[in-house]
């Protein structure tokens, strides 16, 4: 069973999607990864082995490095 969740991103560029692509596909279960950058949000694919906060806790150590804001959106 596939599990979507969806974060807030404050991603201004494609440099920022891919970053967010890059460290959430390297997860374990995750199976794809869609970032809009004009609605700022990043929709997660997985099959559920990696939990949300884990997901939301990488997001946040890229924020630290980078400034963009992360939340959890659903």
């Amino acid at each position: 069973m596939s599990e979507t969740t969806v974060f807030n991103v404050g991603m201004t560029c494609d440099g920022c999607a891919n970053a967010t692509k890059r460290i959430l596909g390297k997860m374990e279960g995750v199976s794809a990864v869609e970032a809009d950058v004009p609605a700022k949000t990043v929709t997660v694919s997985s099959d559920g082995s990696t939990t949300k906060q884990a997901m939301l806790d990488a997001l946040l150590k890229w924020s630290a490095a980078s400034g963009k804001s992360v939340e959890l959106a659903s």
